[in-house]
């Protein structure tokens, strides 16, 4: 756990694997506080970013770029403080030497609930403007549960155990966040 003055650097943290032995994201960082740096299979830095529960940003971050997660290095606080961890998040941005996809072009895709609209046919495309709001809204869930299917078989595949629950309200508006 670090005070608010001291910046460790991102070399100094040690690697945690994302999915551990038994398929669960590193319990430690549940309920904590503090910043946390995601690297891919190789080690290279994906995204920086800071939580009031940095296990539950872990997860989200799983959902959305299930290819991109798999180490992460944190530290944590005593108490929120948003100006020390904006600070280590440039610290560590500037100590990789240069920004991490996730912290730049493809910031919503790391950030933003998953949009599953680009998952319809063709078919379904085409029918959605003449279909009345309950049946768009029928449809709508049935293209995300189709993208929240492939999204949990990447986890399986992976070896995730930990329980992900969408959020039913969002798929009927063609979006996919967990609960």
């Amino acid at each position: 756990m670090s005070s608010s003055s001291d910046i460790p650097s991102l070399e100094s943290l040690e690697f945690l694997a994302y999915i551990d032995d038994e398929g669960e994201l590193p319990q430690s960082l549940q309920s904590q506080v503090g910043i946390y740096a995601i690297f891919d299979r190789s080690q290279i830095l994906q995204f920086v970013g800071y939580s009031r529960d940095i296990y539950l940003s872990l997860k989200q971050h799983l959902v959305r770029q299930p290819e991109s997660c798999y180490w992460v290095k944190a530290t944590t606080i005593d108490r929120p403080n948003r100006t020390f961890l904006e600070s280590v998040q440039t610290a560590w941005i500037a100590e990789n030497g240069s920004v991490p996809t996730g912290n730049g072009e493809a910031h919503s895709l790391w950030l933003d609930p998953i949009a599953t609209n680009y998952a319809m046919t063709t078919a379904e495309s085409d029918s959605f403007g003449d279909l009345d709001g309950l049946a768009q809204i029928k449809l709508l869930k049935q293209v995300a549960r189709r993208v929240e299917e492939n999204i949990l078989a990447k986890l399986q595949q992976r070896g995730v155990k930990t329980e992900i629950r969408f959020s039913p309200k969002l798929k009927e508006q063609g979006f996919l966040d967990l609960k």
